[in-house]
Protein backbone atom coordinates (compact mmCIF):
# COMPACT_ATOMS: atom_id res chain seq x y z
CA UNK A 1 0.00 0.00 0.00
CA UNK A 2 1.99 3.06 -1.14
CA UNK A 3 0.73 5.60 1.56
CA UNK A 4 1.14 9.14 0.73
CA UNK A 5 -0.80 12.47 1.78
CA UNK A 6 0.56 15.96 1.60
CA UNK A 7 -2.08 18.69 1.39
CA UNK A 8 -1.26 22.14 0.06
CA UNK A 9 -1.51 24.00 3.05
CA UNK A 10 2.06 22.18 4.44
CA UNK A 11 3.79 23.46 1.57
CA UNK A 12 2.84 26.80 3.06
CA UNK A 13 3.16 25.90 7.04
CA UNK A 14 7.12 24.44 6.35
CA UNK A 15 7.70 28.10 4.25
CA UNK A 16 6.00 29.52 7.85
CA UNK A 17 8.45 27.51 9.39
CA UNK A 18 11.42 28.63 7.42
CA UNK A 19 10.84 32.23 8.18
CA UNK A 20 10.27 32.23 11.79
CA UNK A 21 12.96 30.07 13.03
CA UNK A 22 14.55 32.80 13.13
CA UNK A 23 12.50 34.50 15.65
CA UNK A 24 12.79 31.67 18.50
CA UNK A 25 15.72 30.37 20.65
CA UNK A 26 14.69 26.39 20.63
CA UNK A 27 12.58 24.24 18.71
CA UNK A 28 10.46 21.70 20.14
CA UNK A 29 9.20 18.78 18.86
CA UNK A 30 6.81 16.95 19.96
CA UNK A 31 6.75 12.96 18.85
CA UNK A 32 4.35 9.99 19.34
CA UNK A 33 5.87 8.10 21.80
CA UNK A 34 4.46 5.25 20.18
CA UNK A 35 6.06 5.95 16.91
CA UNK A 36 9.06 7.84 17.88
CA UNK A 37 10.98 7.84 14.49
CA UNK A 38 8.30 7.47 12.34
CA UNK A 39 6.50 10.76 13.86
CA UNK A 40 10.00 12.85 13.23
CA UNK A 41 9.32 14.81 10.11
CA UNK A 42 13.19 13.80 8.27
CA UNK A 43 12.85 17.50 6.85
CA UNK A 44 12.93 19.45 10.23
CA UNK A 45 16.83 19.24 10.39
CA UNK A 46 17.01 20.94 7.44
CA UNK A 47 14.32 23.48 8.20
CA UNK A 48 15.64 24.75 11.74
CA UNK A 49 18.87 24.23 11.12
CA UNK A 50 21.22 24.07 14.48
CA UNK A 51 18.67 25.41 16.57
CA UNK A 52 18.93 24.11 19.84
CA UNK A 53 16.14 21.22 20.35
CA UNK A 54 13.72 19.43 22.77
CA UNK A 55 12.02 16.47 22.09
CA UNK A 56 8.99 15.47 23.71
CA UNK A 57 7.88 11.91 23.57
CA UNK A 58 4.42 12.68 24.21
CA UNK A 59 1.20 9.60 24.34
CA UNK A 60 3.49 7.80 26.77
CA UNK A 61 0.00 6.46 28.63
CA UNK A 62 -0.67 4.83 24.91
CA UNK A 63 2.81 3.43 25.02
CA UNK A 64 4.95 0.51 26.42
CA UNK A 65 6.80 2.23 29.23
CA UNK A 66 10.01 0.20 29.21
CA UNK A 67 10.20 1.72 25.20
CA UNK A 68 9.40 4.84 26.51
CA UNK A 69 12.25 5.32 28.70
CA UNK A 70 14.66 3.60 25.95
CA UNK A 71 13.53 6.31 23.75
CA UNK A 72 14.34 8.67 26.44
CA UNK A 73 18.03 7.17 25.94
CA UNK A 74 17.87 7.33 22.48
CA UNK A 75 17.81 10.60 21.97
CA UNK A 76 20.00 11.84 25.16
CA UNK A 77 22.52 10.31 23.36
CA UNK A 78 22.35 12.61 20.57
CA UNK A 79 22.47 15.42 22.69
CA UNK A 80 18.95 16.61 22.58
CA UNK A 81 16.70 17.54 25.46
CA UNK A 82 13.84 14.77 26.36
CA UNK A 83 10.49 15.15 27.88
CA UNK A 84 8.14 12.47 28.86
CA UNK A 85 4.16 13.52 28.80
CA UNK A 86 0.98 12.30 28.23
CA UNK A 87 -0.82 15.31 27.42
CA UNK A 88 -4.60 14.23 28.68
CA UNK A 89 -3.81 13.99 31.55
CA UNK A 90 -0.95 16.74 31.92
CA UNK A 91 1.72 13.98 33.38
CA UNK A 92 4.91 15.62 32.86
CA UNK A 93 3.76 18.95 31.32
CA UNK A 94 4.63 20.59 34.13
CA UNK A 95 8.18 19.83 33.73
CA UNK A 96 7.95 21.54 29.96
CA UNK A 97 9.40 24.99 30.74
CA UNK A 98 11.47 23.68 33.46
CA UNK A 99 12.96 21.37 30.41
CA UNK A 100 13.38 24.33 28.03
CA UNK A 101 15.02 25.95 30.13
CA UNK A 102 17.50 23.74 30.88
CA UNK A 103 18.37 23.05 27.12
CA UNK A 104 18.79 26.93 26.99
CA UNK A 105 21.05 27.48 30.63
CA UNK A 106 24.34 28.45 28.78
CA UNK A 107 21.96 31.21 26.58
CA UNK A 108 19.77 32.25 29.54
CA UNK A 109 23.33 32.80 31.45
CA UNK A 110 24.93 34.90 28.75
CA UNK A 111 21.91 36.87 28.57
CA UNK A 112 21.85 37.68 32.42
CA UNK A 113 25.46 38.90 31.87
CA UNK A 114 24.34 41.58 29.38
CA UNK A 115 22.00 42.55 31.89
CA UNK A 116 19.17 40.94 29.86
CA UNK A 117 17.92 38.73 33.02
CA UNK A 118 13.72 38.44 32.58
CA UNK A 119 13.77 38.05 29.15
CA UNK A 120 11.19 35.83 27.50
CA UNK A 121 11.99 32.51 25.84
CA UNK A 122 10.75 31.94 22.48
CA UNK A 123 10.15 27.95 21.47
CA UNK A 124 8.47 27.13 17.88
CA UNK A 125 6.50 23.66 18.62
CA UNK A 126 6.66 21.74 15.63
CA UNK A 127 4.68 18.16 14.98
CA UNK A 128 2.74 15.63 12.47
CA UNK A 129 -0.60 15.59 12.25
CA UNK A 130 -2.44 14.20 15.34
CA UNK A 131 0.50 13.93 17.44
CA UNK A 132 -1.02 16.21 20.16
CA UNK A 133 0.35 18.86 19.99
CA UNK A 134 -2.36 21.27 20.36
CA UNK A 135 -3.50 19.66 23.50
CA UNK A 136 -0.16 19.19 24.95
CA UNK A 137 0.43 23.47 24.42
CA UNK A 138 -2.91 23.95 26.00
CA UNK A 139 -1.72 21.87 29.49
CA UNK A 140 1.35 23.59 28.77
CA UNK A 141 -0.61 26.82 28.93
CA UNK A 142 -3.17 25.87 31.55
CA UNK A 143 -6.01 27.40 29.32
CA UNK A 144 -7.54 26.48 25.34
CA UNK A 145 -5.82 28.48 23.30
CA UNK A 146 -4.49 26.24 20.32
CA UNK A 147 -7.56 24.17 18.57
CA UNK A 148 -7.27 20.46 19.18
CA UNK A 149 -9.26 17.34 18.00
CA UNK A 150 -8.44 13.63 17.56
CA UNK A 151 -7.88 14.01 13.74
CA UNK A 152 -5.12 15.51 11.47
CA UNK A 153 -4.95 18.71 9.72
CA UNK A 154 -6.97 20.91 12.18
CA UNK A 155 -4.18 23.67 13.52
CA UNK A 156 -3.74 25.89 10.16
CA UNK A 157 -1.70 28.84 11.23
CA UNK A 158 0.79 30.39 13.38
CA UNK A 159 -0.32 30.97 16.83
CA UNK A 160 1.82 32.60 19.76
CA UNK A 161 0.97 31.46 23.20
CA UNK A 162 2.02 32.81 26.06
CA UNK A 163 3.04 29.73 29.07
CA UNK A 164 4.25 32.12 31.61
CA UNK A 165 6.32 35.12 31.59
CA UNK A 166 9.32 33.78 30.97
CA UNK A 167 8.35 31.92 28.06
CA UNK A 168 6.28 32.35 24.80
CA UNK A 169 5.26 29.11 22.19
CA UNK A 170 4.90 29.70 18.69
CA UNK A 171 2.05 26.77 17.60
CA UNK A 172 2.60 25.64 14.34
CA UNK A 173 0.28 23.03 11.79
CA UNK A 174 1.16 19.65 11.71
CA UNK A 175 3.74 19.04 9.05
CA UNK A 176 4.42 16.08 6.96
CA UNK A 177 6.94 15.24 4.24
CA UNK A 178 6.23 15.18 0.22
CA UNK A 179 7.55 11.36 0.06
CA UNK A 180 7.12 8.27 2.84
CA UNK A 181 10.64 6.58 1.39
CA UNK A 182 9.93 3.75 3.59
CA UNK A 183 6.51 2.53 3.44
CA UNK A 184 6.57 1.13 7.03
CA UNK A 185 6.97 5.30 8.11
CA UNK A 186 3.41 5.39 5.58
CA UNK A 187 1.83 2.82 8.35
CA UNK A 188 3.25 3.80 11.10
CA UNK A 189 1.75 7.16 10.55
CA UNK A 190 -1.92 5.55 9.19
CA UNK A 191 -2.13 3.17 12.48
CA UNK A 192 -1.79 6.53 15.01
CA UNK A 193 -4.15 8.39 12.63
CA UNK A 194 -1.59 10.80 11.74
CA UNK A 195 -2.85 10.43 7.97
CA UNK A 196 -6.72 10.60 7.06
CA UNK A 197 -8.40 7.43 7.13
CA UNK A 198 -10.59 8.22 4.30
CA UNK A 199 -7.02 7.91 1.60
CA UNK A 200 -6.51 4.49 3.17
CA UNK A 201 -7.86 0.91 1.99
CA UNK A 202 -8.92 0.21 5.80
CA UNK A 203 -8.78 -3.71 5.49
CA UNK A 204 -5.16 -3.55 4.02
CA UNK A 205 -4.12 -1.42 6.89
CA UNK A 206 -6.44 -3.28 9.42
CA UNK A 207 -4.37 -6.38 8.49
CA UNK A 208 -1.08 -5.06 8.32
CA UNK A 209 -1.41 -3.27 12.34
CA UNK A 210 -2.79 -6.86 13.18
CA UNK A 211 -0.04 -8.94 11.90
CA UNK A 212 2.40 -6.42 13.95
CA UNK A 213 1.09 -5.99 16.74
CA UNK A 214 0.85 -9.89 16.97
CA UNK A 215 4.31 -10.61 16.31
CA UNK A 216 5.26 -7.37 18.95
CA UNK A 217 2.75 -8.30 21.34
CA UNK A 218 1.31 -11.38 20.72
CA UNK A 219 -0.41 -12.17 24.44
CA UNK A 220 -2.49 -8.81 24.48
CA UNK A 221 -4.04 -9.36 21.21
CA UNK A 222 -4.54 -12.96 22.12
CA UNK A 223 -6.18 -11.95 25.58
CA UNK A 224 -8.33 -8.72 23.64
CA UNK A 225 -9.36 -10.95 20.81
CA UNK A 226 -9.74 -14.06 21.82
CA UNK A 227 -7.54 -15.88 19.34
CA UNK A 228 -4.55 -17.74 18.99
CA UNK A 229 -1.93 -16.36 17.76
CA UNK A 230 -0.41 -18.53 15.07
CA UNK A 231 2.63 -16.76 13.48
CA UNK A 232 2.73 -18.60 10.30
CA UNK A 233 -0.64 -17.43 9.68
CA UNK A 234 -1.17 -14.24 7.16
CA UNK A 235 -2.24 -11.24 8.46
CA UNK A 236 -5.27 -11.22 7.02
CA UNK A 237 -6.17 -14.41 8.77
CA UNK A 238 -5.56 -13.18 12.19
CA UNK A 239 -7.84 -10.46 11.52
CA UNK A 240 -10.58 -12.66 10.36
CA UNK A 241 -10.23 -14.67 13.23
CA UNK A 242 -10.64 -11.52 15.56
CA UNK A 243 -13.43 -10.73 13.48
CA UNK A 244 -15.06 -14.21 13.93
CA UNK A 245 -14.75 -14.09 17.79
CA UNK A 246 -16.55 -10.73 17.80
CA UNK A 247 -19.10 -11.96 15.83
CA UNK A 248 -18.95 -9.27 12.82
CA UNK A 249 -19.99 -11.30 10.06
CA UNK A 250 -22.15 -10.69 7.19
CA UNK A 251 -24.05 -12.70 4.37
CA UNK A 252 -22.37 -16.45 3.38
CA UNK A 253 -20.72 -16.31 7.16
CA UNK A 254 -17.86 -14.48 5.62
CA UNK A 255 -16.41 -11.81 8.44
CA UNK A 256 -16.97 -8.07 7.58
CA UNK A 257 -12.83 -7.06 7.64
CA UNK A 258 -13.46 -3.52 7.41
CA UNK A 259 -15.82 -3.17 10.69
CA UNK A 260 -13.16 -5.10 12.38
CA UNK A 261 -10.18 -3.11 10.94
CA UNK A 262 -12.34 0.04 12.10
CA UNK A 263 -12.13 -1.49 15.42
CA UNK A 264 -9.01 -2.83 15.88
CA UNK A 265 -7.47 0.58 14.30
CA UNK A 266 -9.87 2.40 16.83
CA UNK A 267 -8.89 -0.03 20.49
CA UNK A 268 -5.04 1.02 19.26
CA UNK A 269 -5.75 4.38 19.36
CA UNK A 270 -7.14 4.97 21.94
CA UNK A 271 -5.49 2.70 24.14
CA UNK A 272 -8.08 0.40 25.14
CA UNK A 273 -6.34 -2.81 23.13
CA UNK A 274 -2.95 -1.74 25.53
CA UNK A 275 0.04 0.49 25.70
CA UNK A 276 2.32 -0.69 22.39
CA UNK A 277 5.33 0.76 20.89
CA UNK A 278 5.74 0.01 17.56
CA UNK A 279 9.56 1.48 16.70
CA UNK A 280 12.66 0.68 18.64
CA UNK A 281 15.79 2.67 18.63
CA UNK A 282 17.86 -1.26 17.78
CA UNK A 283 15.68 -1.28 14.53
CA UNK A 284 16.58 2.67 13.27
CA UNK A 285 20.42 2.14 14.04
Amino acid sequence: MDIQWYPGHMTRTRRMIVEQVKNVDIVVEVLDARIPISSRNPDVDAMVGDKPRLMVLNRTDQADPAMSQRWKAFFQAQGRGVLLTDCKTGTGVKDFAPAVRSVLQEKILRWQEKGMAGKAVRAMVLGVPNVGKSTFINQAARRKSAKAENKPGVTRGKQWITVDRGLELLDTPGILWPKFEDQSVGLNLAYTGAVKDAIMDLETLGASLMGLLCRRYPEAVAARYKIDIDPSLPDWALLEAAGRKRGFLISGGEVDLERMSRVLLEEFRSGRLGRFTLESPEEME
